[in-house]
């Protein structure tokens, strides 16, 4: 396959990889392998790598999504677009992984140097969750802190403006990746977390559930209640970690509070559901069930969060898994080792976001208020055949190598 430029890179479909695949080996529930890793994560990070290598452009970059579309005479798999944000997690998920994996991803580019153009790139981006991510991954992947990206970060904390819940959260992860070991700049990464934590902190309900910005209020009255899954798994993440390097019990309460209650509120096949009210830590709208939730971004989330001496919820995490597998809302699979693809998410099938934005504007009138007849009018039984490298990043984040996450439960004799 020939790797497009960045200036071809928009829309381009990719040979079929051709050749029967064997179906995926469905193991039963709750059984774990040797050391407490699931059994189904070995292939689903292998199918990482070859779906990574896919996704990859020259130079540095990521597409912004993979997309199974139907061409003129066969299905195709067509990359579109690109994202700095998702080539930041990307290599982080390649740090977990050895040097014969992350060349098969990137070729002679080689893992510092897909971080060296990330942190290039970040320097004159305005997007502050991209400029996070790539301070972390510097940090994390690169072995240094990259002390111009996190000037910016301290700009952005003590600004004005509002800001994303899941950027703040990144900027505490990228900061206490900057401390760890005592690296240098290790001053300026303490005065960004403190900053984020406090952000943070601050706007968390009384249930443990994060809104959408911080604060809150700049979203205005209809979306002011609404935090998203994302904007729970990543302050967890982030305050489970500062817990872990500074003491921090505020910040692990905190955490423990958000994941006790998301877990309690998971649906009965694992599904982590989208939108919560920050208010009530109620479901606002369960769809759609993004495949990543499940096998990535609750897993590593979580399992940060047990490491720091928090809770372990390893069950929450093998049923969320166990759903990809085992989802009653649809018939076809959402792992496709035929395109080393994670199908992106199930939903509704709805104009435009239709049951979220009603959701929303009747919890805003009336907390817990829900419109009948939601699941027959709008039923939840669409796959979108579309994957985004970031979601693989986060998979072999969460499953690389010595990751366990979600480690066997104890029995008895």
């Amino acid at each position: 396959m020939t790797i497009p430029s960045p200036a071809s890179a928009a829309h381009q479909a990719l040979p079929d990889p051709g050749g029967a695949t064997p179906p995926p080996t469905k193991p039963a529930a709750h059984a774990d392998a040797p050391g407490g890793r699931p059994p189904q994560v070995d292939a689903l990070v292998e199918l990482a790598v070859r779906g990574l290598s896919a996704s990859f452009i020259a130079g540095g970059r990521f597409a912004q999504t993979m997309r199974a579309v139907r061409g003129p005479q066969r299905i195709e798999l067509v990359r579109e677009g690109q994202s700095l944000r998702y080539a930041a997690i990307v290599a982080l998920g390649l740090a977990r992984l050895g040097s014969a994996d992350q060349n098969r991803v990137l070729g002679p580019l080689g893992l510092p140097g897909l971080v060296g153009a990330v942190s290039a790139e970040a320097r004159h981006d305005a997007d502050p969750g991209a400029v996070a991510l790539a301070a972390w991954a510097a940090a994390e992947a690169g072995g240094a802190p990259d002390n111009g990206l996190l000037e910016r970060l301290e700009r952005l904390l003590t600004g004005a403006h509002p800001l994303p819940t899941v950027d703040v959260a990144w900027m505490l992860t990228a900061a206490v990746a900057g401390q760890s070991g005592g690296q240098p700049g290790s001053r300026l990464a303490g005065r960004i977390a403190q900053l984020a934590r406090d952000r943070l902190l601050a706007a968390q309900g009384p249930t443990g559930i994060f809104p959408h910005a911080l604060p809150a209020r700049s979203l205005g009255r209809w979306r002011a209640h609404i935090g998203c899954f994302a904007d729970q798994v990543y302050p967890i993440q982030a305050l489970a970690r500062l817990a872990g390097l500074t003491d921090d019990s505020v910040a692990l309460t905190a955490a423990n509070v958000a994941a006790r209650r998301i877990c309690t509120l998971q649906g009965p096949a694992g599904q982590w559901w989208w939108h919560y009210d920050a208010r009530l830590g109620t479901v606002v709208e369960g769809y759609p069930v993004y495949s990543v939730h499940q096998h990535a971004m609750a897993p590593m989330a979580l399992g940060d969060l047990a490491a720091a001496g928090g809770d372990d919820h390893g069950d929450a995490i093998r049923l969320g898994l166990h759903w990809l597998e085992r989802h009653p809302e649809v018939l076809d699979d959402l792992v496709s080792p035929h395109w080393a693809q994670v199908w992106r998410k199930v939903g509704r099938r709805e104009p435009a976001k239709a049951a979220r934005k009603l959701s929303a504007v009747t919890t805003s009138i009336r907390p817990d208020w829900h419109l009948p007849g939601m699941d027959a009018m709008l039923p939840a039984n669409r796959i979108d055949h579309e994957c985004r490298p970031y979601e693989l990043g986060w998979l072999v984040y969460a499953w690389g190598p010595g990751q366990t996450n979600a480690p066997a439960p104890e029995t008895g004799d």
